[in-house]
């Protein structure tokens, strides 16, 4: 395929001249080109690399059905991968690369792929990198791997974010898609239309009339019109429909990338009432042997090309046809300029109009012929073609193929319609469309303009209960019309070639041997073939492969085509990017960083800061040139010897109150609540309903109706949401206020032998004695005239207060603490001081000792069921058979026998054996204290391996250890109890 420019060019402004590089080389095209059309206008063939085999490929269609064309837009922070070079609009200055070769496109290294394609066919992969190691081969996959690259830089560019509700949707915004917009707009609805192209009217091309006007000028009437009906009405340009979800919600993405707008992309969630399903049709491929070649394009695209751009696809292209629209292709070309020598028709008969038409172009017309294969590897040189017994070769330097037309099924598809399979159509189409949703136009099959479009408005009529008072559209058009291949209901598998290399799915270099190989191998579903040559996966998602694909499977099993059926369609219809999901929440904006109320006095104090969750907090106090390990070490003695202040202040801390609030805790949490007497303490588990350990914490009772329970730094704000949900929709009947007061507090924590004498320098109006006040209790009062309350809790095994004050007051009450404990020998401690020294007294850590599989009972809790009179979140999953099994993994210490390196967390613990992994290091710190590394593991029925050897295999390495009980440390509670 060598392209040139024609004359006309309905898309693109002569006047306004654009340049582009594509691979560093310079080229010339024009406001409204596409990179491919503009491209193929400079005479540019090889466009892509296919994945696999890396054979050279060329543009195949005009649309987002593109396989071949996947480039890379831009440089730098601005690169943006994998996008259809057939949907990127030509701007100047764009810069574009091809993907998936190296050095070059044209020299590319890992072509040699496809001289071994024979030792490498589909699926060889499952078998072949088992032996001797999946390691050795790792690297070398990984590299090859994927198409383009992401980019290593943030992304500048905005994005955002915007909800609808509509009483109509509708998708899709050619003939069909707007009358079915004006036709509801009219009876008073509200209505939204979205169209992925950017104008209205479809890929119509020879001029079509619709009621006396241009198709282009009856459809931005048309759209005008809808928008102007109702003050809610949008009509949406270059706005992709990618996913129907639960309740009719739609997924919509909106292309902004012009010079007047600072948003590139914007996400669109509607919530309509009813949708139209106006997608249109794929064209489909022929599948014929060596049909990759560029310059193999399909012909409805050959001809859009000329239509809009005013590119021509080829000096003498050669059409390979079977239906009546490769024809109506053929003559626009001609009559555009392009000298089209040759329509070859695969079916028998073909309506003697359209042979009458050809002949007056003087275009030849071949019948009944079988395409045998194309010729050429970087460029079409020839088609070879069987016809009456012979076997006949014709020069040319584009195959333009049209194999029928797939109905775009996708959208409706996954809102629930099933796909039948129409023999007379040769294609898919909906039925048992759910209840909210119209499919119209050529996306149901109806080819023909009268009958979809009168569907359109009747389908209108009826969903709305309301008559319409317009008519429908009347279209006149010199094409032949009929999308419809035949009658016969096996012409698709008949059209099978018998050579293998004939390509299926062109982007994943799937072949029709690959079809066969899967076929041998054992593979009936067509779901499992699709995962066993990757028929479909590609980032078009199969759509001019998947129709002929499963009319392979249905040659090779011997099966009519409406037996295999079709594989599953999920969102996106297109790939969407990453950018346009995360919105605005990049960055800080993600999850926004939380500053401790005495940020300054920690950074005075020379904190490490660093990020745990959203909060930014002290990891350690480095001082005079200490290591991080170091200054970890010298908090965890002094804590053990001393005094030290910990800020608390993330801990979660949620309000209950209320006449029902002992109730209410007694079925959200594990535990039983509602003994908890005025001023006491109790800690807590907090299951999911699948019975899962999600968070603990330590609950106060302040009064008969007043609780405040407390939760894991991470988990504040999730677990008052669960709350709420809870009381919303489950437990309405309850009496209960909850309040997340998290913010609203500072805490700080005072944990050491001189605790209780630091605290009491500081003017506090209430007694810590240790009769009085009591391990696990809690009181209120005022420290230096400040409102406070504390609770005696510890999770450091140390005797420890936790004191909250009003959050403003957090900093002034860090500073009274470190100046009263000067002489005591008080210290700052971080999170990893206290990480070390929970894990000396085996204390566990929600997301450390726990997963998405851990029950109460893993971790030494399973005696609180039995005892629990009352109902609880997830306690029926507490009774089902896995949670009961024998072996599951269960929370213990492990002791190294020799070596005194800390292992990490993740480490696979062995049986004696060293043959399997029965579980894992689940926290691990050097302890200063007791002088060795002490380690928490989940490992099977660890309650029973208590003195067992185990093997630890940790980066490389095998170490030997016992299974011990977690607490290592203080074993009695002397500490925290004196």
């Amino acid at each position: 395929m060598s392209g040139f420019r024609l004359a006309g060019g309905t898309a693109i402004d002569r006047s306004r001249p654009l340049s582009f590089s594509f691979d560093g080389q310079s080229y010339k095209g024009f406001a409204g080109d596409t990179l491919a059309s503009a491209l193929i206008a400079n005479g540019v063939q090889i466009i892509g690399r296919s994945f696999k085999y890396h054979r050279p490929r060329g543009v195949l269609a005009a649309g987002i059905e593109e396989p071949n064309a996947i480039v890379t837009i831009g440089e730098g922070a601005l690169q943006t991968p994998n996008l259809k070079a057939t949907t990127v609009r030509l701007t100047d200055g764009l810069v574009a690369q091809s993907v998936n070769r190296w050095p070059s496109l044209s020299v590319d290294a890992l072509a040699v792929s496809d001289v071994l394609r024979k030792f490498i066919p589909a699926g060889f992969y499952y078998k072949t990198f088992k032996r001797p190691d999946w390691m050795l081969f790792e690297p070398w996959i990984r590299k090859a791997a994927g198409l383009g690259r992401a980019p290593s830089l943030p992304d500048p560019d905005r994005y955002e974010h915007r909800y609808e509700a509509c009483d109509l949707l509708v998708i899709g915004g050619g003939l069909a898609g707007l009358t079915a917009a004006r036709a509801a707009s009219v009876s008073g609805a509200n209505v939204i239309i979205a169209e992925m192209d950017d104008r209205w009217g479809g890929d119509w091309v020879g001029d079509p009339q619709v009621d006396g006007q241009p198709l282009e000028q009856w459809s931005d009437a048309t759209a005008s019109e809808i928008e102007n009906a109702a003050a809610g009405n949008r009509t949406l340009l270059r706005t992709m429909a990618f996913g129907i979800y639960d309740g009719l919600l739609t997924g919509l993405v909106q292309q902004l990338d012009q010079p007047d707008s600072s948003v590139r992309e914007r996400l669109i969630w509607v919530r309509p009432k009813r949708i139209v399903v106006a997608t249109g049709a794929i064209e489909r491929p022929l599948p014929i042997a060596n049909n990759d070649v560029p310059g193999v394009m399909l012909s409805r695209s050959a001809a859009v090309y000329a239509e809009r751009y005013g590119v021509a696809v080829g000096a003498k292209p050669v059409a390979v046809v079977g239906d009546d629209e490769g024809y109506d292709a053929a003559l626009h070309l001609k009559r555009s300029g392009v000298d089209v020598g040759c329509v070859i028709d695969v079916r028998a008969e073909t309506p003697q109009n359209l042979r009458d038409q050809l002949s007056g172009y003087g275009i030849e017309c071949v019948n009944g012929a079988r395409a045998v294969r194309v010729v050429g590897r970087r460029a079409v040189r020839a088609i070879e073609y069987s016809a009456s017994g012979h076997k006949v070769r014709r020069d040319c330097d584009a195959v333009l193929v049209s194999g029928g037309w797939s109905p775009t099924v996708h959208l409706a598809a996954q809102a629930g319609a099933k796909l039948t399979f129409d023999a007379g159509a040769q294609c898919f189409v909906p039925s048992a469309i759910p209840a909210g949703i119209s499919v119209v136009g050529s996306a149901r099959g109806q080819f023909a303009a009268p009958e979809s479009l009168a569907f359109a408005v009747k389908e209108m009529e009826e969903s709305l209960a309301s008559p319409t008072t317009i008519g429908c559209p009347e279209v006149t058009w010199e094409g032949a019309g009929s999308r419809s291949p035949t009658a016969d209901a096996a012409l698709h598998t008949k059209l099978m070639p018998t050579d293998s290399r004939a390509w299926i799915d062109l982007q994943n270099d799937v072949t029709l041997g690959d079809v066969k190989l899967a076929i041998q191998e054992g593979f009936r579903s067509v779901e499992h073939v699709k995962r066993y040559t990757t028929l479909g996966m590609a980032t078009d998602q199969g759509k001019t492969s998947n129709v002929n694909g499963i009319a392979a499977m249905a040659s090779c099993l011997d099966r009519p085509i409406a037996e295999v059926g079709t594989t599953k369609f999920r969102p996106p219809f297109d790939p969407v990017s990453l950018g346009v999901f995360a919105g605005t929440s990049v960055g800080n904006a993600l999850l926004p960083r939380r500053h401790l109320p005495a940020r300054a006095v920690h950074q005075q104090l020379g904190a490490q800061m660093e990020d745990y969750g959203s909060w930014s907090r002290p990891s350690c106090y480095p001082q005079h040139g200490e290591s991080e390990h170091e200054a970890i070490c010298r908090e965890a003695k002094a804590v053990r010897s001393s005094v030290g202040l910990f800020d608390a202040s993330p801990l979660g801390k949620i309000e209950v109150f209320g006449p029902d609030a002992a109730v209410f805790l007694n079925l959200f949490c594990y535990n039983t609540m509602s003994s908890i007497k005025p001023g006491r303490c109790r800690y807590a588990l907090m299951l999911n309903e699948e019975g899962v350990v999600i968070d603990d914490g330590v609950t106060a009772r302040l009064g008969p109706d007043h609780f405040v329970v407390g939760t894991t730094s991470g988990h504040a704000d999730m677990i008052a949401s669960s709350m709420i949900e809870w009381l919303q929709c489950e437990w309405q009947h309850l009496d209960v206020v909850v309040e997340n007061v998290t913010s609203n507090w500072g805490v700080v924590n005072v944990n050491g032998p001189k605790a209780r004498e630091l605290l009491e320098r500081c003017s506090l109006d209430l007694s810590l004695a240790p009769d009085e006040f009591k391990h696990m209790g809690f009181v209120e009062g005022t420290l230096a005239g400040v409102p406070c309350r504390i609770q005696r809790v510890s999770f450091s095994g140390e005797l420890s207060y936790e004191v909250a004050v009003p959050s403003s007051y957090t900093e002034h009450v860090l500073r009274l603490m470190l100046k009263a404990g000067e002489d005591l020998g008080v210290v700052p401690f971080g999170v990893e001081a206290l990480m070390c020294l929970r894990i000396e007294k085996g204390f566990i850590h929600v997301g450390s000792e726990t997963d998405g599989t851990t029950l109460p009972d893993d971790l030494g809790f399973g005696g609180i069921r039995a005892k629990k009179k009352s109902d609880f979140i997830g306690r029926r999953s507490l009774t089902r058979r896995d949670a009961l099994r024998p072996g599951r993994r269960q929370f213990v210490g492990i002791r190294l026998e020799q070596s005194n390196d800390t292992i990490d967390v993740g480490a696979h613990v062995q049986d004696t054996s060293g043959d399997r992994s029965i579980g894992w290091v689940s926290s691990s710190a050097y302890s200063p204290t007791l002088e060795r590394p002490v380690l928490l593991a989940m490992i099977e029925n660890g309650r029973a391996r208590h003195g067992d050897r185990i093997k630890l295999f940790d980066r490389g390495q095998t170490i030997t250890g016992e299974v011990i009980l977690p607490c290592q440390f203080d074993p009695d509670g002397a500490r925290l109890n004196g």
